[in-house]
């Protein structure tokens, strides 16, 4: 079930970012993505509207937006590939006729997920948090 982030929800989400976020970066060093632990309990996900995906034991994705930018989306390690973050980005597209994110250049896995949901690259930048090359893509309905 997709709904809407409540505070109880805090430590699993954050949990499942840092787990996902390891592991989808693993060419950005494990300390970097733990430093930034209470800045996204403390700033990005309150900023945020933020969605999650649960099944009957647990929340097991989420996803995060500011605006039209997609901030985040990430599913638990040990439950990809089953479609979750599809049905989190289906509900995200049924909310917004425009959307954006950053990617890593080096996260091939997440640009071709991206890119068979309709987003496409506009440019690559250099992120000046970890000076890694990343891509922004965005996504238009055809609505």
């Amino acid at each position: 079930m997709v709904r809407t982030f409540e505070p109880q929800d805090m430590e699993r989400v954050l949990d499942i970012w840092l787990r996902a976020s390891i592991k989808a970066h693993d060419f950005i060093e494990a300390s970097y993505w733990q430093s930034n632990v209470v800045a996204m309990r403390e700033l990005y996900i309150p900023a945020s509207q933020t969605i999650v995906i649960e099944d009957k034991s647990a929340v097991q994705g989420f996803c995060s937006l500011l605006d039209n930018q997609l901030a985040a989306l990430f599913v638990d390690p040990d439950q990809q590939g089953r479609g979750l973050g599809r049905q989190l980005l289906e509900h995200v597209k049924s909310l917004r006729t425009e959307l954006s994110l950053g990617v890593y250049k080096e996260n091939s896995r997440s640009i071709a997920f991206y890119q068979s949901q309709g987003f496409t690259v506009i440019k690559e930048q250099i992120d000046p948090q970890t000076g890694h090359a990343e891509y922004l893509m965005s996504y238009k309905s055809h609505l």
